[in-house]
């Protein structure tokens, strides 16, 4: 116990001490950004015509210079940052970090406590840790799976938009616009900034692969896919909209089936899941004695750890089972 309270000592006054020195390093970062900056204008003015154009973006993976610049090159950390980007969850990659960081390291610290008494406290104390430094991750991800389900729900609506507003007339980017105008988020904000892309002087080809980059969901990569096709070799573009927007439905139509099928699978696996916590929290209430070997003997810890990888391998085989792609 005393160990593990020296090591998230010695972490808290090590997070202090580096937040010490990026405060006073910030205003070196600032001068160096402000030189960085002044260089890619220099070099933009110089540019030749047939060069590629790009936006400069704000792509600081932290607001403490010198933790920025050491995550830059990482690049499981611009992955993250990305995550966070498609979850719409308004936070750098390494306040992030550091809050998932404080985050074990009160979790840990409160099983500790609550648990200084038993023989499990460490190990209830590093499990917490662990645990609670994976939280917020667990919750960015879910974050990023409903907003991705909720834009391939008003995906349709999008396209259908698109198809009339060319029916009637209308350009392919004044076309964008009036998506970002109609539609609900998270469709209005990703084609707001599409149009914006290409509004900035992007080519429209490569704003699209930025919509890909960022919803990388089949649905919009069949779009981007027709939409560049059409635009390089000719064609009805309403009427291709049209019957991509077709297809988009009837397959919602099918997964929707595919749910009613494999219910019976996923119910199957939420009672495998839940059934084994559930009983020793049972004993635990109703006969305490019976249970606590479990916790005490090594010869209990084993089967513990047994149990609970044999559940997690489970529950993955039979999310593969149930899990079908459309």
């Amino acid at each position: 116990m005393l160990g593990l309270i020296a090591v998230m000592a010695f972490v808290v006054v090590a997070m202090g001490a580096f937040a010490i020195g990026s405060l006073l390093d910030e205003r070196n970062a600032r001068a160096r950004l402000m030189r960085e900056r002044l260089t890619s204008v220099r070099k933009a003015a110089e540019r030749q015509p047939s060069e590629e154009l790009a936006l400069l973006r704000d792509e600081m993976l932290s607001e403490i210079p010198a933790l920025d610049s050491i995550l830059r090159r990482s690049g499981r950390v611009s992955q993250l940052q990305k995550l966070l980007s498609q979850g719409d969850i308004d936070v750098r990659a390494g306040n992030f970090l550091l809050f998932c960081g404080a985050t074990g390291v009160v979790l840990g610290l409160l099983l500790l406590i609550f648990n200084r008494d038993s023989n499990l406290g460490p190990i209830l104390g590093w499990v917490g840790m662990l645990f609670g430094f994976f939280l917020p991750y667990a919750y960015a991800s879910y974050r990023r799976t409903k907003r991705f389900e909720k834009f391939e729900e008003l995906f349709p609506e999008a396209i259908d938009t698109l198809a009339r507003a060319v029916r009637a007339g209308h350009a392919f980017t004044t076309a964008l616009e009036m998506i970002a105008d109609e539609v609900s988020e998270p469709v209005a904000g990703e084609f707001r900034k599409l149009f914006e892309e290409q509004k900035f002087g992007l080519p429209v080809r490569d704003a699209l692969l930025n919509l890909v980059d960022r919803m990388p969901l089949v649905d919009v990569k069949f779009f981007v896919t027709a939409v560049m096709l059409q635009r390089e070799t000719g064609g009805n573009l309403a009427e291709i909209l049209d019957n991509l927007s077709f297809v988009i439905r009837e397959r919602f139509k099918i997964m929707r089936q595919v749910r009613v099928y494999t219910a019976q699978g996923r119910l199957t696996m939420m009672l495998l899941m839940g059934l084994s916590p559930l009983i020793v929290a049972t004993m635990l209430v109703l006969n305490p004695g019976f249970i606590r070997p479990l916790f005490v003997d090594p010869f209990g810890h084993i089967l513990l750890v047994l149990g609970i990888t044999l559940q997690t391998i489970g529950y993955f085989v039979i999310r593969r089972i149930v899990r079908i792609q459309v």
